[in-house]
């Protein structure tokens, strides 16, 4: 095999990865022990081999280009595989090591994953979790996560996507307002109650109501006014303290419906549900501590569809 790279150009990469990573070139350079004009012309002798400009630069800031992005995805996953592969010759790799960046939904963060993890990191100690709770997309590269979990993500051939869990939706009230406003019989019965509605942050609909009928899927719009976005658990406070009917994944309520703080009602119409995704990056290679993340959450997904 010949050579491709000079010790002089892996090292350019190196500096390189640092400076995305840390979104400037005086960071990368304190991380890497030289000066900031080092790390600008070793980018930039990096830029005249490939013939492409990897950083817009202003002077006061830098970002990634379209190469720019594309090229550290490879080159990040290339270094981080062989500094793996060097402490497993040296035997220092004996778990899962580094800084895991996932982006998480705030529902499924709070009841789901946000739990486990004093689970995780008991397992793999050397492992730092950086969180993120939003329900708004993320760019893996510009913004440097490594996994997110999202409901009905849509395909992408860049994305490797792992079920986690088909969320079951149920339609509940409080005590006090089934009381005051009377229990829904069937779907037909909501056109007479007060239906908390949750809008979609990034479009501003809101979302349809999902029900079963006598074996056929039935979608319905529903009505009410209250609205609420980006956080579903403000529709589970609203019905909590009386405000009407709302429909949202069991997972959410299961101890008020336990305790008796919220009723379960529309109950021969249940059965739909609505999935949560585990996504990352597609390549040839994930980092250890990537996959450890991955196949610890998907040892749970029987136990989630089992409830």
């Amino acid at each position: 095999m010949k050579r491709h790279f000079e010790d002089l150009q892996l090292g350019s990469i190196e500096l390189f990865c640092l400076a995305a990573e840390a979104g400037s070139f005086t960071a990368a350079a304190q991380l890497a022990g030289v000066t900031p004009a080092a790390v600008s012309r070793s980018i930039l002798r990096l830029e005249q081999r490939l013939g492409a400009r990897l950083f817009a630069r202003t002077t006061r800031s830098i970002r990634l280009t379209e190469a720019g992005s594309n090229f550290f995805v490879q080159c990040n996953q290339a270094l981080t595989q062989l500094v793996e592969a060097q402490q497993e010759v040296m035997g220092a790799q004996t778990s899962a090591s580094g800084r895991l960046r996932i982006s998480l939904p705030t529902t499924y963060g709070h009841h789901r994953i946000l739990p486990l993890l004093p689970k995780f990191r008991a397992l793999y100690p050397d492992v730092t979790v950086d969180i993120h709770l939003g329900n708004r997309n993320i760019d893996f590269v510009a913004e440097g996560y490594d996994l997110a979990i999202r409901v009905r993500a849509q395909p992408d051939s860049t994305m490797i996507a792992r079920l986690l869990e088909d969320a079951k939706l149920v339609v509940v009230a409080s005590p006090e307002y089934l009381r005051k406003a009377g229990t829904p019989q069937t779907l037909e019965d909501l056109v007479d109650h007060e239906c908390i509605q949750f809008e979609l942050p990034s479009s501003g609909r809101r979302i349809s109501w999902l029900f079963q009928e006598n074996g056929s899927d039935r979608e319905i719009i529903s009505d009410g006014g209250y609205s609420c976005s980006d956080d579903v658990l403000g529709g589970v406070t609203l019905a909590k303290h009386g405000a009407g009917v709302f429909q949202t994944y069991k997972f959410i309520v299961e101890q008020e419906l336990a305790d008796g703080r919220l009723v379960e009602v529309l109950q021969p119409y249940k059965g739909r549900s609505r999935p949560y995704t585990l996504l990352y990056p597609h390549g040839r290679y994930v980092p250890q501590h990537v996959r450890a993340f991955v196949d610890f959450l998907l040892q749970y997904r029987d136990q989630w569809a089992a409830l």
